[in-house]
């Protein structure tokens, strides 16, 4: 029997339910700009206290901001989603000041496998790191 279509609002659900208990998002600033049927798109500004000991962006806070986009887009289908594997590829370092997007995309989605493309860009458009990320669906509804 498949399930009816995700729709924007029950995305949006999803996303409002994990955002009451995501602690860490909330520490990064990150805002959560739009979401729907695996996609999610969020942005926060780099503050010093994100920065590593070249007053670059830590590395740690890109990943954690793709990991977040990452895990709003591949639960937005309602079922409890959890991370397989995921690589990042940092291309440019992001400064003091600076906007960063983070895009997540699904590239494909099977009944126990989700894999998803998130990219990072600050405010010119120059894009910081790629992102991928596999994600194992649980049976647990979300809502």
């Amino acid at each position: 029997m498949s399930q009816p279509p995700v729709t924007n609002s029950q995305a949006e659900a999803v996303k409002d339910r994990m955002l009451q208990h995501d602690a860490f998002s909330k520490l990064l600033g990150l805002e959560v700009d739009e979401v729907g049927p695996g996609y999610c798109r969020l942005h926060f500004t780099v503050r010093p206290d994100m920065l590593n000991g070249f007053a670059a962006l830590h590395g740690g806070v890109t990943f954690s901001a793709a990991d977040s986009a990452f895990a709003f887009a591949c639960n937005s289908h309602g079922r409890q989603s959890v991370g397989l594997t995921v690589t990042i590829d940092y291309l440019e370092a992001g400064k003091l000041g600076d906007v960063i997007t983070v895009e997540a995309r699904e590239e494909g989605l099977k009944h126990k496998v989700g894999v998803y493309q998130i990219r990072a860009t600050n405010q010119y458009g120059v894009v910081l790191a790629l992102f991928k990320g596999t994600a194992y669906r649980t049976s647990k509804e979300i809502l």
